[in-house]
């Protein structure tokens, strides 16, 4: 599904025990200290971020100083936001979605990585907003020729979600990324999107 002009995606439904939620219209934006209390839905749960480097936030104030240092400095970082038909109609953040460009490559290639809320799961929500980062990030990030994803070869949803999003898979790199806290390394599976692969 493809974004509107205003850059929003209006996505499908899911069923969840019988209940039917409403279709969800799926936003970007920056990410704000405003935001600390949705910003902890995910950056507290360990579903959410076991696969990814960064330490848990137990609390608010771990949650306001990674916003504060580590968020509002970064070059592409924005809030994944959802407005659901069933509520008031304002995106609310329930996720987040960045691009890290690679210094040593002077700009040509980035990283991408994202996380959501774990009530959030199944609702094609990543997907959607990793289909508009690509739609973007390469006109926002001038020479831009190369987004990757690496996911831990066990994460079956993210590698879903980059698939859904027209990534390309090409391969796994053995032992490649270390667990949380320095463990073990481990199998990573890597996938790319080029400038050229935009429809």
């Amino acid at each position: 599904m493809e974004p509107a002009a205003d850059g929003v995606v209006h996505h499908g439904q899911r069923r969840d025990g019988g209940q039917q939620h409403a279709p969800a219209v799926v936003s970007l934006r920056e990410l704000g200290l405003a935001d600390v209390d949705a910003f902890m839905a995910w950056a507290s749960d360990d579903r959410v971020m076991r696969y990814l480097k960064r330490p848990l936030c137990a609390t608010r104030e771990q949650a306001v100083a990674q916003i504060r240092d580590t968020v509002l400095g970064h070059p592409w970082f924005r809030a994944v936001c959802v407005s659901d038909g069933d509520g008031d109609g304002r995106p609310v953040p329930v996720g987040q979605v960045s691009v890290w460009p690679y210094a040593d490559e002077g700009g040509r290639r980035a990283n991408i990585g994202y996380a959501l809320a774990h009530d959030q799961w199944g609702r094609g929500i990543a997907a959607a907003a990793v289909r508009m980062v690509v739609g973007r990030v390469f006109d926002d990030l001038p020479g831009l020729e190369r987004l990757e994803a690496v996911t831990d070869v066990d994460n079956v949803r993210s590698q879903r979600v980059l698939e859904k999003a027209g990534f390309h898979k090409e391969g796994v790199l053995r032992r490649y990324i270390a667990g949380r806290g320095g463990g073990e390394a481990r199998d990573a599976v890597i996938y790319s999107f080029l400038s050229s692969d935009r429809a």
